[in-house]
């Protein structure tokens, strides 16, 4: 482990560089998600077509997420997020301004798209500067990540509550944190990564060599793990996609306390986030997951079973604190897998969690104009009991967690 004495000042400077990209990826898509419910009115939407079209963002995420790999060995993983962030905001910012719900959908697209790509890249990155850390340090990058989500939505509310246009607050976001994004690149390691870093980054036809090579234990642990990434992100896209239209719209909550909803949840997942390595460490990942998710079905569960906006928004803070760690200890358990080349496993987890944000808009948009919104937010709690039961496929206190 590196002291802080002789830590290298340009690793320093190189890890306020990353967390101000994770900082970044946050806010960024957080801007637009509190003004939902304005773009569903303005372009006339049922809840349906609404879901479909706000699936457009994971879609191009699932498109072009395996595409990291190819970009980060070429061009090294700091100028790949960057790029990939200013991209990620003219797509978000496309979204804005479309005038019908194909090009809303087309803009969210190829935000998506490039968000997947930033993600790796980034992540990329700061397991680069971990390496010359001598101890981790990513946790607190994806910490960061829900102070930006924080950030971004409170940036929204606020431009509901004074009625900033929806594309001049779009364009503010974007400028901002595109400069942000340059900063960063200065203050990122320079050069292209190095060979282990690199190999961090499975691409396609890595993936398709471990699937080949695996055993059926090793591939129903692999299917536990990508369960257990799945709930987080069907909580992470309720919050995301739900939260505000649900207290607006069934609820009456005014526009601005609307988003609070996202809010709370992202800020309670860094809560979590925060405290939990420590947990982890004490109690082991399985423990963790198994409370979270308890904590995460009873809180939206009371929180929809008896409806109000105060509960609301504390039943949202409930299963973003209860599903914090799921994914970062998913990932971390796909990484050590057996069988698996270093990278395949946490690019298998990282691709195909997202079909969590792919399918949860259209399900709970079908169920919204079927049977009410209230009903469609039954998959939090339903992730919750997911979480519970898949929680065998973590680590124990013995193996000590992240």
């Amino acid at each position: 482990m590196t002291s802080s004495a002789t830590l290298d000042p340009a690793l320093r400077r190189a890890r306020v560089g990353v967390a101000l990209l994770f900082l970044t990826n946050g806010a960024l898509f957080a801007n637009i998600l509190p003004r939902y419910p304005e773009i569903k009115a303005e372009l006339g939407l049922d809840a349906a077509t609404y879901g479909l079209a706000i699936a457009a963002f994971p879609a191009g995420a699932i498109v072009a997420g395996l595409a990291a790999a190819m970009f980060i060995r070429r061009f090294g993983s700091a100028r790949v997020a960057v790029a990939g962030t200013i991209i990620t905001s003219l797509g978000i910012l496309a979204a804005g301004f479309a005038p019908s719900v194909l090009f809303f959908a087309l803009g969210l697209f190829l935000g998506g798209a490039a968000d997947a790509i930033t993600d790796v890249a980034q992540n990329a990155h700061a397991l680069r500067v971990q390496r010359g850390y001598g101890r981790s340090i990513i946790n607190s990058c994806h910490a960061i990540w829900s102070i930006g989500a924080v950030l971004g939505g409170s940036m929204a509310a606020v431009a509901i509550a004074i009625a900033l246009p929806l594309g001049i607050h779009l364009i503010i976001s974007a400028v901002t944190f595109g400069i942000v994004s340059l900063i960063a690149l200065r203050l990122c390691l320079p050069g292209r990564d190095r060979e282990t870093d690199e190999d961090a980054v499975a691409g396609g036809e890595e993936i398709g060599g471990a699937l080949q090579r695996i055993t059926v234990k090793v591939v129903i642990i692999l299917t536990a793990l990508v369960l257990i990434s799945i709930a987080g992100a069907l909580v992470e896209d309720a919050g995301m996609s739900w939260a505000t239209l649900y207290l607006a719209t069934s609820l009456e909550a005014p526009a601005a306390l609307a988003a609070t909803g996202y809010i709370a949840l992202v800020g309670a997942q860094f809560i979590g986030r925060i405290v939990g390595d420590g947990l982890t460490d004490r109690f082991g990942q399985r423990a963790v997951a198994l409370s979270g998710g308890l904590i995460t079905a009873v809180g939206m569960g009371l929180a929809l079973a008896f409806p109000s906006i105060p509960g609301t928004i504390i039943g949202f803070a409930a299963a973003g604190y209860g599903v914090a760690t799921l994914i970062p200890a998913a990932m971390h358990v796909a990484d050590e897998l057996p069988g698996l080349k270093h990278g395949a496993g946490l690019t298998i987890v990282s691709w195909l969690l997202r079909l969590g944000f792919l399918f949860s808009p259209p399900l709970v948009g079908l169920v919204a104009d079927s049977a009410g919104l209230r009903t469609g937010l039954l998959v939090v709690p339903i992730a919750g009991v997911v979480a519970v039961l898949f929680a065998w496929s973590l680590q124990g206190r013995a193996k000590r967690g992240l």
